[in-house]
């Protein structure tokens, strides 16, 4: 596997970088993209054809999926619109939240059936993409939010926790992955709102706890130090840590 990194800041975009979004690659696999925050339509045109991806959303805050009704403009109006629907997977109400987004007017909802094949995560089943099996787990963060476990065909494990507060089930998720990709969203200071995001001192926990191979740190907002959340992830796992950065490739 293969993960370009098309956006990572934290709840906004960023002055370097798009919102989340991350594109997988792997043999035998179509494209696959993570989350599709704001500004990562455009970052993907760099990498791959849009019309040919597949969306995975953890969940529906507008930084991981506010890019999707532009992915509906690129399919509906392109002047060589690609063959069939686009395969998302998301939330249970991911339909009405897009649709909304995506609507002429106000109060209205824009059927997305005719460029979408939209399927709902289930808590704890696998889904295959190629040769890529996908688990997705519920995560604790205020809306309906899940982690991802994915496998490739050699047994190489990613797992991304998307947006979450400090759990059990990110835990389990992360559990031998070769690779963690964890927000960590703040530092550790004792204010910080509890069972929403992750800290860096969370984030190096949970790679620690889990026996991950390497950890990579993303979700971080323009307003908190990579410095300090990188430290402090340093300081609770002993294996490879990383920020990750807008253009960055990582070989899992």
């Amino acid at each position: 596997m293969r993960l370009t990194v098309l956006g990572c800041s934290g709840s906004v975009s960023g002055p370097d970088s798009p919102a989340s979004g991350y594109l997988l690659t792997a043999p035998g696999t179509p494209p696959v993209v993570l989350d599709f925050g704001p500004g990562v339509l455009g970052a993907l045109q760099r990498y791959a054809d849009p019309g040919e991806v597949s969306v995975l959303l953890t969940h529906l805050h507008a930084d991981h999926c506010l890019d999707l009704p532009g992915l509906l403009v690129w399919r509906r109006y392109h002047p060589s619109p690609p063959t069939g629907r686009a395969l998302v997977y998301g939330p249970s109400d991911a339909a009405c939240r897009i649709g909304v987004a995506s609507a002429e007017c106000g109060g209205e909802i824009d059927d997305i059936s005719d460029t979408i094949d939209l399927r709902q995560w289930t808590d704890g089943a696998a889904v295959e993409f190629g040769e890529l099996t996908v688990r997705a787990g519920r995560v604790d963060h205020p809306p309906e939010s899940y982690g991802l476990r994915i496998t490739d065909a050699d047994g190489r494990i990613l797992t991304y926790t998307g947006d979450t507060g400090m759990c059990d089930e990110v835990v389990e998720l992360a559990r031998g992955a070769h690779v963690l990709l964890s927000e960590a969203s703040w530092t550790h200071s004792p204010d910080r709102p509890q069972g929403i995001h992750l800290s860096g001192t969370e984030a190096g926990r949970v790679a620690t706890l889990a026996g991950v191979g390497e950890l990579l740190l993303t979700h971080i907002p323009p307003w908190t130090s990579r410095e300090d959340v990188i430290a402090e992830a340093k300081a609770e796992f002993a294996g490879p840590v990383h920020a990750v950065t807008a253009g960055g490739v990582y070989e899992i």
